[in-house]
């Protein structure tokens, strides 16, 4: 059991002050000293002077996390994160909304919005998710609490990745692994995992070559001094700038070694999206496993269900749209890539592009070649609405893939124009069109 005196010290090291700076005009050193001993009991007059400056509420200095407003929201921030661990994300947000966030110690607020930041981008609402929390990173790290600022910076820079703003991905993730250098935390779960989380932005960016030099350098800091969920984070991360460069066998190594890594840990959203991820590879390896990607998207699909997003619902159901399809059974696949897009709704994603395309190729295979122009004429819309990343590049080759495949010569030499500009290869002749009147299979 703490003390009045126990809290006090620790918050005053935790907040950096000296007992002189904390006592300042108000007290005397040697009374914050008696203090902390437990020699001497303050007054709930001197308790609020010293709460104000530390940071934190008289009633945590006084009665620590049982005091009936730390307990109470320390409670329905359990409830908020068994809504979250339900998929109840939309139970989770109501629940946090109601809490009065004024009455509890800093640190506990910081958790509270945290999770409310994750149940908004469960929900596809990434930036009312941004909006919470950029101001917590700038409090964080204003204290400084750098591994606590690297949570969040890994959940801010996974929102902006999501949200496709991969400049912005790049430059708060940066920002704070210089201040984990700084602090000497390289090394740390917290700083591998936001490391392995900047890395996917550059390889977003097209800067796959230096992409490849950080993700040499984070395996070999990893295999040094990572945790199994810090070396996990790593692999899975390489694993992915080895898919960009094509390399599949390297790619899936390092998807395994990263699978056998996180199944050690705690059950969570990222156990299941590397299960997906490996299927992608078993779809795309030679010669591809469908069978075997069957089986990681039926071990995932549970977990996501639970803790995942839509984005990531749809990501498997798209593979497994593609799986059944080389199964020769297009009922499951064409129901898959339908469920894909109900619940992706109308926004304009890339992953509304993807199973569009995905929908094509059953719709084709069916013998329904009007209603796959139709989809794959969905799919270059969408794409055409949206930012250019590498990513949306490899789908626009894909996409040229097909309509080269139907004997579309036109539309596939659009599409796969637009794949190289979106990749940052422009053309070095005019073409005396402009680019924003190219139409696909017009």
């Amino acid at each position: 059991m703490t003390t009045i005196g126990d809290r006090v010290r620790e918050a005053r090291l935790a907040a950096g002050l000296s007992q002189t700076a904390l006592a300042g005009n108000a007290f005397s050193p040697s009374y914050i000293s008696l203090i902390e001993a437990g020699h001497r009991e303050p007054t709930d007059a001197a308790l609020g002077v010293l709460a104000e400056r530390l940071g934190t509420t008289l009633e945590f200095l006084k009665h620590g996390e049982d005091g009936p407003n730390e307990a109470r929201t320390r409670l329905e921030l359990d409830y908020a994160r068994l809504d979250l661990a339900s998929g109840d994300a939309a139970g989770a947000v109501q629940r946090i909304d109601a809490l009065d966030l004024t009455v509890v110690t800093p640190v506990l607020r910081v958790e509270a919005l945290t999770t409310l930041a994750r149940a908004h981008e469960l929900l596809g609402e990434l930036e009312t998710a941004i909006t919470l929390l950029e101001p917590l990173l700038t409090e964080t790290q204003a204290r400084p609490d750098h591994l606590r600022a690297a949570v969040l910076t890994t959940a801010l820079v996974g929102c902006y990745l999501e949200a496709g703003d991969l400049h912005r991905a790049v430059e708060v993730g940066e920002r704070t692994l210089a201040e984990l250098d700084s602090a000497d935390l390289v090394g740390t779960d917290e700083h591998l995992r936001l490391a392995s989380t900047v890395l996917w932005a550059y390889v977003e960016r097209g800067d796959l070559l230096y992409a490849t030099h950080r993700a040499a350098e984070l395996v070999r800091l990893a295999e040094s001094l990572g945790t199994p969920r810090g070396r996990g984070s790593v692999y899975w991360n390489a694993a992915l700038v080895a898919e960009q460069r094509r390399d599949y066998e390297l790619a899936q190594r390092y998807t395994e070694r990263a699978l056998a890594l996180l199944s050690e840990g705690e059950p969570d959203r990222d156990l299941p999206r590397l299960r997906v991820n490996y299927a992608w590879l078993l779809l795309r390896s030679d010669p591809a496993d469908p069978r075997a990607a069957l089986q990681q998207i039926d071990t995932a699909e549970p977990g996501l269900n639970a803790v995942g997003s839509a984005l990531d619902v749809a990501r498997l159901q798209v593979e497994r749209s593609r799986a059944h399809l080389m199964l020769g059974d297009e009922a499951a696949a064409e129901a898959d890539a339908r469920a894909a897009l109900a619940g992706l709704g109308d926004s304009p994603r890339l992953e509304a592009a993807t199973a569009h395309i995905a929908l094509g190729d059953v719709l084709d295979a069916r013998g329904d070649h009007p209603g796959a122009t139709a989809a794959f004429q969905w799919g270059a819309d969408m794409l055409g609405m949206m930012a250019a990343t590498r990513h949306s590049a490899g789908v626009w080759r894909d996409l040229g893939d097909r309509y080269l495949r139907r004997g579309d010569v036109d539309a596939a030499a659009r599409a796969f124009d637009r794949a190289l500009r979106e990749a940052g290869f422009q053309p070095s002749v005019p073409t005396g069109a402009p680019r924003e009147t190219w139409s696909l299979g017009g």
